[in-house]
């Protein structure tokens, strides 16, 4: 998983057999170059030989095409997925993640470890915490109260740490896997023949 081309040649240069590219728009932790998979997905293909995988910001299957037009062998899509009857997260983060708009989530935490997370009160009191200077042991100190798991598996929209990407405002329901799979698919193949038509 990588952010910037730079990473990505150092993981070539260490033997992998390929690397994600994956964009400012992901949920979850992400780099703190804040490049968009739009711009990181073609210079990362340009940069190495191994294969691109691009993520971030992937939740349709025009999407997919898109990605794959920039140069990217596949995609790594997780966010869709969090909203999915099967994920182990909680019915009130899938409800959260439904109903989350443009603008809802942001990334944080940029001094410790970069995260894209949806604004509610956890994610002010971090906002807060940072603004007034903390330390990064106070920041992690706030993080250290399981605060992933209260949010994303135990269902507290205000304490808990919610983790998504930006393709969440894109979501807006929560199907079987195997229907978001034949859905993704579908897309991908009707953009692929007609890639100048609308969705």
């Amino acid at each position: 998983m990588v952010s910037s081309s730079r990473f990505a040649l150092k993981a070539e240069e260490a033997g992998c057999d390929a690397v994600v590219a994956e964009g400012f728009e992901a949920g979850g932790h992400n780099g703190r170059e804040e490049t968009t998979s739009m711009i990181l997905v073609p210079a990362v293909c340009r940069a190495v030989k191994i294969p691109v995988i691009s993520a971030g910001g992937i939740a349709t299957g025009r999407q997919m095409f898109a990605a794959m037009v920039l140069g990217a062998e596949g995609v790594q899509i997780g966010s869709r997925f969090v909203a999915s009857e099967e994920a182990s997260s909680h019915s009130k983060f899938k409800e959260a993640v439904v109903s989350a708009r443009e603008g809802d989530t942001a990334l944080t935490l940029k001094q410790l470890t970069p995260v894209r997370l949806i604004r509610n009160k956890f994610y002010s009191e971090v906002q807060d915490a940072e603004w007034r200077g903390a330390t990064t042991d106070e920041l992690k100190a706030l993080l250290g109260r399981a605060r992933a798991k209260k949010g994303m598996f135990e269902g507290d929209l205000d304490e808990g740490e919610l983790e998504i990407g930006q393709a969440s405002a894109l979501i807006d329901d929560i199907l079987p896997a195997k229907k978001i799979v034949e859905s993704l698919w579908k897309e991908f193949i009707d953009a692929s023949n007609h890639p100048l038509r609308q969705s």
